[in-house]
């Protein structure tokens, strides 16, 4: 069943569903649990993993029918609905639109959000109502943390992994001393650790308060998270950022963060964070997020050091620049360009499209490989 379950997650990605690598192994791992004859559970198995936005129901429902039913999708056109949001349409799709005969083929209904006309919106250009409209899609950010395995050793409930022998052992003897079974251990897994370095300098302020809420949404939706900002001197947020309400968590970061708007030292900032946190475990097989334009005030041969002894620690290191998106952009700036050699992966972050995206890339590079 996992063969067909990674051609299922294929035929998604050939319809346009963003269907990542640790959502795939999601849906393995629940199909290895449900009665697979049940047409529900496999569902909603693949509902509940591999649909990451409430506007792919529709091609996901389709590509169910097509794969496992057997069913190939209706005639009848796709239609839009704008008043999802009012709670005015028919989740089913049972109502024909007004003046529609009968005899006519039932339209099938994708839900959609006003927040679309927004997503690629650079955040720089958005007014005030925008930005807290976009806000609000972003708390609702899916993160799908990856897992690392640990060199600790765990009961197993399959037959898989090392002999348990004082298991073993002891279950024999509740059997007058037969061996009827022999009990495994494996590696456990948890949650890999996800750092977030934000630069909140006076160049980044157009972006600032969006990078913010997205690391909200981080910290809110997983336990293994670290927030600091980066500017003329290094601030752990964690704490500031955990309250559920964004406005009260921004509003605790603002009070905090003494050099917002201020000036950058990328290198002297990365060097405290090494020194303070990084090394002393924080840091180790983590994944870093850096947001930052690039620019900086500091010694760019003192950013490539620390990059270099940041990337000795960490697993990877995601540089998120909220320009690299824009017309004739190349990362010439010192810090960017003394930085760019020691970052796995290069990204933007301007936009609501670009921040779904790094959520799957950072899901992507959490991922044991």
């Amino acid at each position: 069943m996992s063969h067909d379950a990674v051609s299922f997650c294929r035929m998604l990605r050939s319809n346009g569903l963003a269907v990542s690598p640790t959502s795939t192994v999601a849906y393995v791992s629940a199909l290895g649990v449900l009665d697979l004859d049940d047409p529900d559970q496999l569902y909603w198995a693949g509902r509940a993993t591999l649909v990451q936005r409430i506007e792919d129901v529709g091609v996901y429902d389709a590509a169910f029918e097509r794969f496992f039913l057997g069913v190939e999708p209706g005639p009848g056109p796709i239609m839009i609905s704008a008043e999802v949001e009012a709670g005015l349409d028919d989740e089913n799709g049972d109502d024909l639109p007004a003046g529609e005969p009968a005899d006519q083929a039932p339209a099938r209904v994708v839900r959609f959000s006003s927040v679309e006309t927004l997503r690629d919106r650079d955040f720089s250009r958005c007014s005030e109502a925008e930005l807290a409209e976009l806000g609000r899609a972003i708390d609702r950010l899916r993160w799908h943390p990856g897992i690392q395995s640990s060199r600790r050793l765990v009961p197993s409930r399959r037959a898989r992994g090392p002999v348990d022998l004082r298991r073993t052992v002891a279950a024999a003897m509740r059997t007058e001393g037969e061996l009827l079974t022999r009990r495994h251990r494996h590696r456990a897994v948890r949650q890999r650790r996800l750092v977030l370095l934000l630069d909140v300098s006076g160049s980044m302020e157009p972006y600032a308060r969006a990078i913010a809420r997205f690391a909200h949404a981080a910290v809110v939706a997983r336990h293994r998270v670290e927030v600091f900002s980066l500017g003329t001197r290094l601030t752990r947020i964690t704490r500031e950022l955990s309250p559920p309400d964004a406005d009260v968590a921004l509003g605790q970061v603002a009070t905090s963060v003494v050099d917002w708007a201020g000036g950058t030292r990328l290198g002297d900032g990365l060097g405290s964070f090494c020194d303070e946190w990084g090394q002393r475990g924080m840091a180790r097989g983590a994944v870093v997020v850096i947001v930052s334009d690039g620019w900086d005030r500091g010694d760019p041969d003192e950013l490539a050091e620390q990059m270099a002894r940041l990337g000795r620690l960490a697993k990877s290191i995601i540089w998120v620049n909220p320009l690299r998106d824009s017309e004739g952009y190349e990362p010439l700036a010192r810090g960017m360009a003394a930085a760019l050699p020691y970052c796995d992966r290069f990204v933007d972050g301007h936009s609501l499209a670009s921040l779904e995206a790094l959520a799957m890339v950072v899901a992507d590079e959490s991922g044991d490989r």
